[in-house]
């Protein structure tokens, strides 16, 4: 599956390989291509993740504002949940396109 930002590819992994969680497909680390990422100051703490990180998706001058999100350090009580560890799995909405 690709995230796709306009034309680009953000992040690349098999299926297999992401957690869908609430309906939204979190794309593992290694898959993400960091150079379209920058980390957004905006707070945001989930009641049963914990407290999340969101990313502004782009390149040059043209990004996409909180158009990503992660949880580095999950609740304890939320990997269960999920049925696997999702820490730092990245997440994309707005002007992100995630397709097979």
């Amino acid at each position: 599956m690709k995230a796709m930002w306009k034309d680009v590819v953000v992040a690349q992994a098999d299926e297999s390989e992401l957690i869908k969680i609430e309906g939204n497909w979190y794309f593992p680390p290694t898959s993400l291509k960091t150079q379209h990422l920058q980390k957004s100051d905006t707070p945001y703490t989930c009641p049963w993740k914990g407290k999340c990180q969101y990313f502004h998706v782009g390149e040059g001058a043209d990004w996409s504002h909180d158009s990503a999100w992660s949880y580095p350090n999950p609740l304890p009580t939320s990997i269960p949940r999920v049925g696997r560890d999702f820490s730092n799995y990245v997440a994309f909405w707005k002007d992100v396109r995630v397709q097979a």
